[in-house]
């Protein structure tokens, strides 16, 4: 389990990304958690970005593994292959489902700089009957760093969050924390393959 929670909070990441500060970290000032992981591309980060603006429920999915999708959100579809240019228009404020209509589930974009960075925002992840009982602050923040001239690209994933009461901070150390190991190598190499793939796309 303790190596599980250790992967869950530093998958892929160096010492000095851990350190670093990114966009959207003013957002939830005293975390009772912080994740970060990252991966190398050898893509550029106009590659990678098409993908990161898409991301969501009925969008583009999370770029996790078929059969994590299936098992955790069995009525969401298989994550995008191809880049649809109307899902590449999001600004500050815009609204990314991260549930079936009914759950008002979501995040909110609240840092967007093009091939950069894109921070969104969510209280919303929690089950309907809890809300009045339990709170969530959360932001994923999705960093990319040009590499070799530009020619490759770090991919860096933190996630900072703080909830109330107790139970479910302890909760979320127990099993959001390690279950965050999965999903995010899951969307990380995701990510990978579909940047890496849209570069190596003969042109014409």
């Amino acid at each position: 389990e303790a190596m599980l929670i250790h992967l869950g909070r530093t998958y892929g990441s160096t010492t000095a990304e851990r350190a670093a500060t990114l966009p959207g970290d003013d957002l939830v000032a005293n975390p009772k958690v912080v994740t970060n992981h990252a991966v190398t591309i050898a893509a550029p980060p106009s590659a990678v970005w098409p993908w990161l603006v898409r991301m969501g429920w009925g969008r583009g999915g999370w770029y996790t593994a078929r059969w994590v999708d299936q098992l955790l959100f069995p009525a969401n579809g298989p994550s995008a292959d191809r880049i649809i240019p109307e899902l590449q228009d999001i600004d500050i404020g815009t609204f990314i489902p991260d549930g079936p209509p009914h759950t008002e589930c979501g995040l909110y974009v609240r840092v967007l700089e093009p091939e950069r960075a894109l921070v969104l925002r969510s209280n919303s992840h929690l089950p309907m009957s809890w809300r009045k009982h339990a709170s969530l602050d959360w932001t994923w923040a999705f960093v990319l760093t040009p590499l070799d001239d530009g020619q490759r690209t770090r991919f860096h994933f933190r996630s900072r969050w703080t909830t109330q009461p107790w139970w479910f901070t302890a909760s979320g150390w127990l099993g959001i924390v390690p279950a965050d190991f999965v999903m995010s190598r899951d969307m990380l190499r995701g990510v990978r393959k579909r940047a890496e793939q849209l570069t190596t796309q003969p042109s014409g």
